[in-house]
């Protein structure tokens, strides 16, 4: 039997770290299902963790950027990195799974092995990032990849999540995008390292570049802080995608001299762990809680009839420490 084909996580996470892309395949496949298997091969993965930079790639839908994330890959290929990335598509109406457009988009790398490209459905969740995309990131980390880009779906206009989940977030603008008014209404601000004016060859990009940078000017950073730059780029002909690349790892420097990545870092990873009690804990009240009465006592929110913290003292009920 072919490695990829083993239901063994320790079987294909040695795999994995030998560059078997089958075997990587499915320990993602894994991760998403969630289960015994996937906790077994988040502890083989935590050790190894570390070495891989995570860049967000965020913005309104139709701003470009899967084909400005396709650029990126080319440019950091050409410097020698490894590249995994996570496209998080809206999940499909019929089979909940990824509609794999960001994938058809990249389809550039999809010869290279130094290239692992994964499509992940967000299966409803509204933040834009699928739940088990902290686990992928860990194991394309510990895999050997040098980059993980994580190009979230354009949900709505505030995509804090993926600030969440990367070191460096890349928020994509268009030209004409609106004015700084605008900007704040976004919330941008407050998630981007580096500002992507993707599509620069249209008119409006100087104006773009001033309403950011009047955004830029009304807050206060404090001395040394890292102010996010803006680089104008092409995803379709890759103008400007590699001064894209030197602003992120510049940030990257930056952030690395101050300490901030070890503080995102530490705070990504007590986020997740509190998003794993909350998941064991509702299992567990699942499991002592009958399903006819975690169904009542939810129609029972649903109509008002019942108070939700009555409700969750009932399902909670009978769990021991």
């Amino acid at each position: 039997m072919s490695v990829a084909r083993s239901d063994d996580p320790q079987t294909l996470f040695a795999a994995a770290c030998d560059a078997d892309r089958g075997a990587l395949a499915r320990l993602l496949s894994f991760v998403e299902r969630g289960g015994a298997e996937a906790r077994e091969i988040a502890r083989l993965a935590s050790p190894r963790v570390g070495r891989a930079y995570v860049v967000g790639i965020t913005g309104a839908p139709g701003a470009g950027k899967s084909t400005l994330t396709s650029a990126m890959i080319g440019v950091l290929r050409a410097r020698g990195a490894r590249v995994g990335v996570l496209a998080i598509d809206p999940s499909s109406p019929y089979t909940g799974g990824a509609i794999l457009g960001d994938r058809v988009r990249m389809q550039d790398h999809a010869h290279d092995g130094g290239v692992y490209i994964r499509s992940m459905a967000t299966r409803g969740h509204l933040g834009g990032l699928a739940l088990a995309t902290s686990e992928a990131i860990r194991v394309l980390d510990a895999t050997g990849h040098d980059f993980v880009l994580v190009e979230t779906v354009g949900v709505g206009q505030v995509e804090v999540e993926v600030a969440g989940e990367a070191d460096t977030t890349v928020v994509v603008v268009n030209p004409g995008w609106g004015d700084a008014v605008q900007a704040n209404k976004a919330g941008l601000l407050e998630i981007a390292d580096v500002f992507a004016i993707n599509k620069a060859d249209r008119d409006g990009v100087e104006g773009t570049r001033r309403d950011l940078q009047a955004m830029l000017e009304l807050t206060e950073f404090a001395a040394g802080e890292w102010v996010p730059t803006i680089n104008a780029t092409v995803g379709t002909t890759g103008e400007g995608v590699g001064a894209l690349v030197d602003a992120v790892l510049a940030h990257r420097a930056a952030a690395e001299a101050s300490g901030d990545i070890a503080r995102r870092r530490e705070v990504r990873r007590s986020e997740e762990l509190r998003e794993i009690v909350e998941r064991q804990l509702e299992a567990r009240a699942r499991e002592v809680c009958s399903g006819d009465e975690w169904r009542s006592l939810e129609k029972q929110v649903r109509a008002g009839s019942l108070d939700p913290w009555s409700a969750a003292d009932r399902m909670l009920r009978g769990i021991s420490a």
